[in-house]
């Protein structure tokens, strides 16, 4: 039965046209009783008049929802005639038709037309009483007043059913839009944020990876032990960075990060980020490509809430890689991580952590900041950063990682010459 309903409500034509279909039936029923069993005070018109005016009176019936004024208007006009003919009298469309016509329009025109054509219609309907049956049109139009008026109430019950209907329909679509928008950016951000991983990888893994192999095609003559080692450097690197970009990809390939990490790695995919406190094990590795780091560390830098921590990783991992890239073999470099725990603003508020890299350029001095005659050359030197100027990705990267923290960041030549990158990110608890 509910499919039934259902189905009816998406084809309201036909549910329409049954309705004009019933109505012609009755009136014809009725009409063959009168003829059959002749009432003496009711005189029955001829059918080829009546039937006709019958079937023009409901033929605009199916259209009552399409054109609620068009159909109304035409009710109301071919009542006259049909009331004229006697048809009133035998039978009884005349009288539903008009209570369908109003109900129609005040569901789907509005209370101004409606009352329009409700005046209208008291109109023909008290002229017809007077003219017709002059001693009962007082009961008569109080009847067809009530009728009506019943038809007005019904038709502003269900137009408010289907306004409000169509004002939640109108915000569940809004909300289902907004719920998509959102999801859309939450899945822009994570791709921002994983390709901001994938530089940081990619970048570390490949610098490595590449001072290892010119060390070793130099060495592997000289010193087979020293190339050998490189080698096997190269091919850690490269197996860590690889396990780490089967696990990144996984992550873009599949929404459900859990089923794509088993497919992948099982266990091992689930390695957990890097934190504050693998920078020794990443000053290590720099070392072995040829980079000489110093770290002068906060021993409370553990205790860092873990997007900080990871934050504070992939700052000084840029950094370094750009020393390694840039500066060349022979380059020293200097890692300051400090946690201020300074009053904060809030409860939630926990301090800032400063992060310090520099290098010295391997020892060449930068004339840039000297302001003297060889600082146009200098921007053509080893010691100027390219991928480091404004728009390089590595720095890029490192700004948005400080934006997230609501931090900042500087970055360029350092006074005694080679490159510094300083940072400063808030620290929040919960994060």
């Amino acid at each position: 039965m509910r499919r039934i309903s259902l189905w009816m409500k998406a084809h309201p034509v036909v549910g329409d046209s049954l309705i004009a279909i019933v109505l012609f039936a009755l009136d014809v029923l009725v009409y063959a009783l009168f003829v059959a069993f002749p009432v003496p005070d009711i005189a029955t018109p001829p059918w080829y008049v009546g039937l006709p005016l019958i079937v023009i009176l409901l033929g605009v019936v199916p259209l009552r929802r399409k054109y609620p004024l068009v159909m109304a208007y035409w009710v109301l006009v071919w009542t006259i005639p049909y009331v004229a003919a006697g048809f009133g009298d035998v039978a009884f469309s005349v009288a539903v038709v008009s209570c369908i016509a109003l109900y129609t329009v005040v569901v789907c025109s509005g209370r101004r037309q409606a009352a329009f054509y409700t005046a209208l219609t008291l109109v023909v309907s008290l002229t017809h009483q007077i003219l017709q049956y002059p001693d009962d049109w007082v009961v008569n139009t109080v009847t067809v007043v009530l009728a009506l008026a019943l038809c007005w109430v019904l038709g502003e019950f269900v137009g408010a059913r289907r306004a409000y209907q169509a004002e939640v329909e109108a915000r569940l679509h809004l909300l289902e839009n907004e719920r998509h928008q959102a999801t859309r950016i939450a899945v822009a951000e994570e791709r921002e944020r994983i390709a901001r991983e994938l530089h940081d990888v990619v970048a570390h893994a490949v610098s490595v990876i590449v001072v290892h192999a010119d060390g070793a095609s130099y060495a592997v003559r000289k010193d087979p032990d020293l190339a050998e080692r490189a080698i096997g450097t190269i091919s850690d690197t490269g197996r860590s960075a690889l396990h780490e970009l089967r696990r990144l990809l996984a992550i873009l390939r599949d929404d459900d990060r859990d089923d794509a990490e088993n497919r992948v790695g099982g266990e091992g995919a689930r390695t957990p980020q890097p934190t504050a406190a693998d920078l020794v094990e990443l000053a290590d590795r720099v070392e072995t490509a040829g980079l000489t780091v110093r770290l002068d560390l906060d021993e409370t830098i553990d205790e860092l809430p873990a997007g900080v921590s990871l934050g504070v990783y992939r700052i000084v991992q840029e950094a370094l890689t750009n020393s390694l890239k840039h500066a060349g073999v022979g380059t020293r470099a200097h890692v300051r991580v400090r946690w201020d725990r300074g009053a904060g603003r809030d409860t939630d508020h926990a301090g800032s952590v400063h992060i310090d890299v520099e290098d010295d350029g391997a020892g060449r001095a930068n004339p840039v900041l000297a302001g003297g005659p060889g600082a146009g050359a200098a921007r053509e030197g080893p010691a100027e950063r390219a991928p480091s100027a404004p728009g390089g990705n590595g720095l890029i990267g490192m700004r948005e990682r400080t934006n997230v923290h609501d931090g900042t960041l500087t970055a360029g030549p350092a006074p005694g010459g080679g490159w510094q990158v300083r940072a400063v990110l808030t620290v929040r608890l919960g994060e």
